[in-house]
């Protein structure tokens, strides 16, 4: 967790907000220590981003999860036009 930290420029305390916002599921080492995939790392450096504009934190968290879904979405929506194109006589 401190080279997590210490990496994005944000406390220990951050990242441990995080997790208990539910927006952070960081995987355990067999010490107990936090481990966070460069995904997490990546949401959490957008949650500070958006923290520095001003927006709360669950402000900043809803905006992270709904960028999350929007991107979901497009990517579900390519892939479903690809597999149309395909089917579609030319």
């Amino acid at each position: 967790m401190g080279r997590a930290a210490e990496l994005l420029g944000v406390t220990q305390a951050f990242l441990r907000t995080l997790d208990t916002a539910q927006l952070l599921t960081p995987q355990r080492s067999a010490g107990g220590h936090r481990r966070y995939s460069r995904y997490q790392l990546r949401i959490a450096a957008r949650v500070r981003e958006l923290l520095e504009a001003g927006n709360s934190l669950d402000g900043a968290c809803r905006i992270v999860i709904l960028e999350d879904q929007l991107a979901e979405a497009h990517s579900l929506n390519a892939t479903l036009q690809n597999a149309l194109d395909e089917r579609e006589p030319s």
